[in-house]
């Protein structure tokens, strides 16, 4: 028996599948018949060579959950003062709106941080192969490698959007990709891990789309 969906159209659902951190719901059960439905549309996803070398860890039991979630929190401790953290991009930026959206997510991104260990479930796409031990892998090794889990991934957090589950991309616990190997046993020398994502039904199904900068700011066409 198929999960019921939302009402949503196409780009509905391709607008408002959101990084969902303060309205993910702890107290509610996430059953793994859905979490397969998901999957089924994942796997549809390309890969480089029709390769298929995607593996996906799921967490559900409490104290690995928790593991995890200390590991993640120690990391976002360290990444909290990084040029590149949420907290100090874009602080100099001009367009308020731009700032205002910013300071939303460092709060959701801090309370995700103190929380992700209560997540029901906890997801990790994995994918063959370790670009970080091939020497000159380069760009085209990276983009061939990542290309062919990212878009199982985000496939699986459409379906999941669609049937009332919220998701947030994380990679903060990649700090620790050995340890939380170790803890899952994720043949580390095999396999690298790409994001840590929670999984848990929303509080709530309304999201809007993000204040996003005009399209001329990042749009090309024939000449930078």
């Amino acid at each position: 028996m198929s999960h019921p969906q939302l009402d949503l159209n196409n780009d509905e659902l391709l607008s408002t599948t959101r990084a969902v951190r303060k309205r993910l719901d702890f107290d509610r059960p996430v059953d793994m018949a859905t979490i397969e439905e998901c999957m089924q549309l994942a796997v549809q996803a390309p890969s480089g060579s029709n390769a298929q070398g995607w593996q996906f860890m799921f967490v559900t039991d409490a104290e690995k959950r928790a593991r995890i979630g200390e590991f993640y929190a120690q990391a976002f401790n360290l990444y909290r003062e990084m040029p590149i953290a949420i907290h100090n991009l874009h602080k100099e930026s001009s367009d308020d709106d731009l700032k205002s959206s910013q300071t939303r997510s460092t709060s959701s991104a801090e309370y995700l941080a103190a929380n992700m260990g209560k997540a029901p479930v906890l997801l990790i796409p994995c994918i063959a192969g370790r670009t970080d031990q091939v020497a000159g892998a380069g760009n085209l090794g990276n983009a061939s490698t990542y290309g062919s889990i990212i878009p199982a991934a985000w496939s699986f957090m459409l379906a999941a959007r669609a049937r009332g589950l919220g998701t947030a991309w994380t990679t903060l616990h990649l700090m620790h990709e050995k340890e939380i190997a170790d803890l899952l046993g994720i043949p580390f020398d095999d396999y690298m891990q790409v994001a840590l994502i929670p999984l848990a039904y929303t509080k709530g199904t309304e999201f809007k789309p993000a204040y996003r900068p005009p399209l001329d700011t990042v749009m090309h066409v024939d000449q930078w």
